[in-house]
């Protein structure tokens, strides 16, 4: 299995890295309350270090909501998952507990205030591919049934049976979603306009390899490296 770019987003877009952590054998049903707390510390830290300030005006917000409108879709009305998720936190809200993986990659992206994401591996069928949709495309939302296609043109990741992510980080399909008994998963951290991965990546690794177990490796995708073998 490969993970491939498609060369025309380094040539639309600034400076895009894809840092890609493969996780295999992991136990991702036993919840530690430490998962919770340590959200719940990142919460707090952020709603007092973003205090009175517009998050859509940060400078890790910024250059995805003109990449946004670089391929057709309003930030007003879809936002990043940075950017959405740190809306829930600075309104007061708690991030919801779902399973150990996908809590781990929400404190990261809460943290970071970067774009995290994850898929199983499992659930997937030929390549994982970040490239533009043609427009027919089958794609689930995440918690949904119907299908709600890209728009030609949209930055999506998809595979060969469909699309797995819409607007590029906007929202996860609902067939590779990461559950309690996922064993194999791809996680990535998504840069654009040469904001730093490399710490937020590291420690991702470390807290899933220590939370869930399993064997962790770490890739990047950019535009000297357009693509890679990791399953």
């Amino acid at each position: 299995m490969k993970f491939k770019i498609n060369p025309k987003i380094f040539e639309e877009f600034d400076k895009p890295v894809i840092g890609v952590i493969i996780a295999k054998s992991i136990n991702n049903k036993d919840n530690d309350p430490e998962i919770s707390k340590l959200i719940r510390e990142a919460e707090t830290a952020q709603r007092k270090k973003l205090s009175g300030i517009d998050i859509s005006t940060h400078s890790h917000i910024t250059p995805w909501r003109e990449a946004y409108r670089k391929f057709g879709s309003k930030p007003r009305d879809f936002r990043c998952s940075a950017e959405a998720l740190s809306r829930v936190v600075l309104r007061g809200s708690e991030i919801r507990k779902i399973n150990p993986l996908v809590d781990l990659y929400n404190l990261i992206s809460i943290k970071y205030i970067l774009p995290v994401g994850a898929e199983d591996l499992d659930k997937m069928e030929g390549d994982l591919k970040l490239t533009f949709a043609d427009g027919t495309e089958d794609y689930i939302p995440l918690g949904e049934e119907e299908n709600d296609p890209p728009k030609p043109g949209e930055v999506i990741y998809r595979d060969d049976l469909g699309v797995i992510c819409r607007r590029w980080n906007w929202r996860e399909g609902d067939r590779t979603k990461i559950t309690g008994e996922t064993k194999n998963a791809v996680a990535v951290i998504e840069s654009i306009a040469s904001i730093s991965i490399k710490e937020a990546i590291e420690e991702l690794a470390k807290l899933i390899k220590k939370y869930c177990g399993g064997e962790i490796t770490i890739h990047y995708l950019n535009e000297d490296s357009k693509e890679i073998d990791f399953y």
